[in-house]
């Protein structure tokens, strides 16, 4: 069973403002960069506590949080009756395992870095989506690791934009785009937050 690097932290982790605000600017830049409608199903790949979800359910009819933290998840799940739409929790490692559903987009926030190969979940992230579905995948931008002070199960110092999107473009999607989303300013240092979005055409 996997290490769960979450398990002490879960309880207040929403607790920082600086998180809290960094995904707020997130979901912002998510709004501005997809049209929602009120009868898609989002996954939340990575989702957390459910910060950047709770942010995106008003515009949506149903999220699939996905993430392998049992305590993480079980902080989003005190959180459910207050959601503004359907929310269905799944605890699983989706890098070694599947799940039988279709979305109309996968929304993640600060996630890709604890992925080992990414450029297989962008693959994964392609066969999981229903025609004209998209991705909205936020991340750091390459550091020199002093990012993370902790062990949190972190196989990436942020990526390069120009790498990043190269592998969402391999796995199939069209119309990428990669902004600034958000800038986190920590004792050690300043760190810039990209958006990527892109879609699968059919």
């Amino acid at each position: 069973m996997s290490k769960d690097h979450f398990s002490i932290k879960a309880k207040q982790y929403d607790d920082s403002p600086k998180r809290v605000q960094n995904v707020t600017n997130i979901a912002n830049t998510i709004k501005h960069a997809i049209d929602f409608s009120s009868d898609m199903r989002v996954m939340d790949f990575g989702s957390g506590t459910g910060l950047l979800l709770e942010r995106i359910a008003p515009m949506v009819k149903e999220i699939t949080a996905i993430d392998i933290s049992e305590s993480m998840m079980k902080q989003l799940i005190a959180k459910q009756d207050t959601l503004a739409c359907k929310l269905q929790t799944l605890k699983l490692d989706l890098e070694s395992n599947d799940i039988d559903q279709k979305f109309n987009g996968i929304i993640s926030s600060m996630t890709m870095h604890h992925i080992k190969d990414v450029a297989a979940m962008f693959i994964k992230f392609f066969a999981l989506l229903s025609p004209r579905g998209f991705i909205a995948i936020a991340d750091i931008d390459t550091e020199d690791g002093s990012f993370h002070d902790e062990d949190t199960g972190v196989h990436h110092h942020g990526f390069d934009r120009d790498w990043i999107m190269q592998q969402a473009e391999i796995a199939g999607f069209e119309n990428l785009k990669i902004e600034t989303a958000s800038e986190m300013s920590k004792p050690q240092g300043d760190y810039s937050v990209f958006l990527l979005t892109g879609f699968r055409a059919k």
